[in-house]
């Protein structure tokens, strides 16, 4: 019974830790995940450098993002990191 005192402050820190921080961690990551493999052609997205562009085109590891000046530049898909909403008026 002395050996279970000591080992439950070990697993309630396991536990606080796994719901305050790690499960936290995968939900985000599954959402980036699913809203990069739902990426089309004309979505308005910002990448993680900051461009904000259109993409142009995409396949399985490149997005080409057309910036407002009309210049195509070539990304990995993963620096994606958002696709903006339109706000409709």
């Amino acid at each position: 019974m002395g050996n279970l005192g000591g080992i439950l402050p070990i697993i309630l820190m396991f536990a606080i830790f796994y719901f305050l921080l790690i499960r936290p961690q995968q939900k985000r990551q599954k959402a980036v995940r699913e809203m990069q493999s739902n990426l089309k052609k004309g979505d308005k997205v910002v990448t993680i450098g900051g461009l904000h562009g259109t993409l142009d085109s995409i396949d399985d590891n490149i997005a080409v993002i057309r910036s407002t000046d009309g210049a195509k530049l070539t990304f990995d898909r993963n620096a994606i990191r958002e696709v903006k909403e339109e706000a409709v008026l």
